[in-house]
């Protein structure tokens, strides 16, 4: 097993390149885990898709940010951003197009088709009550999962509700990795399939490659995560992902301290 620092990935201009010791082989899938409110690790992962295109390397891109079903194949290089949010059914609210929109455009103008990979909305009431999900992945992940809730919920969840969250969690990280392994299917040699997700969903630990790895066994994961530049290595969690990429960084707004003014949580969000 190689060490983290063995394992740090070469930059170039902010643009991940391929490690060396790990196989440039066909069926290759990288998972980027962003935070929603740092628009460089977006813009990170627009230049790593670039770079990818560019080099005739990328299958697909699997997004969090639409549901599952919703793909850009087909679609001409040159067509309007408008109508690439229509096809995708694009939530504004949710994911700013002015920070997702150049990731997304980035595959699209290389006529490399974006794939949906969540679980939509209307199925989520119902995966929180089915008891499927429950042993979906093992016992570690579903801790962790719990403890990540609790967390995002900056504790102010009730106990009861906890194990609902923790299997609409499973279930969305179930849905993106049969996106995956669609996008995976057939690919030609050396090409690599891109997600772009959470950094819960991202996670070795208990997130996509959890599930890949059980559904799966013969792709090559490698799961990619941000740490802001200068920032120590040891004040980061590392267990997660194979890489980190250095970036810049804005101040996150304090959601708890919202929360807590509000006195209750959002009811349906996930890491």
């Amino acid at each position: 097993m190689m060490s983290f620092r063995s394992r740090w990935h070469a930059l170039l201009g902010g643009v991940l390149l391929p490690l060396a010791g790990v196989p440039a082989c066909a069926q290759s899938v990288w998972l980027i885990g962003e935070s929603h409110d740092q628009p460089a690790h977006q813009q990170a992962a627009a230049d790593t898709v670039r770079h990818l295109a560019e080099g005739r390397r990328l299958q697909a891109l699997v997004l969090e940010m639409a549901d599952s079903g919703r793909s850009t194949a087909g679609l001409p290089r040159d067509i309007a951003e408008s109508e690439v949010r229509r096809v995708l059914s694009w939530q504004e609210q949710a994911w700013p197009w002015e920070r997702y929109g150049p990731l997304v455009m980035a595959a699209v103008r290389a006529g490399v088709p974006v794939l949906g990979g969540n679980r939509p909305r209307a199925w989520l009431r119902g995966e929180m009550r089915d008891a499927q999900w429950d042993t979906a992945v093992p016992a570690g992940a579903r801790a962790h999962l719990a403890d990540a809730v609790r967390a995002g919920h900056c504790g102010l969840l009730p106990e009861s509700q906890v194990p609902a969250m923790v299997r609409m969690q499973v279930a969305r990280d179930r849905s993106l990795a049969e996106a995956v392994m669609q996008a995976a299917d057939k690919a030609r040699p050396a090409a690599v399939v891109v997600l772009h997700a959470g950094a819960q969903h991202a996670s070795r630990v208990a997130g996509v490659p959890v599930h890949l790895q059980a559904l799966a066994p013969e792709l090559q994961l490698r799961s990619i995560g941000f740490i802001a530049r200068g920032q120590d290595l040891a004040e980061v969690d590392q267990a997660g992902f194979d890489e980190l990429q250095a970036v810049d960084v804005v101040p996150e707004p304090d959601h708890c301290a919202q929360l807590r003014a509000r006195g209750m949580p959002p009811a349906a969000s996930t890491p």
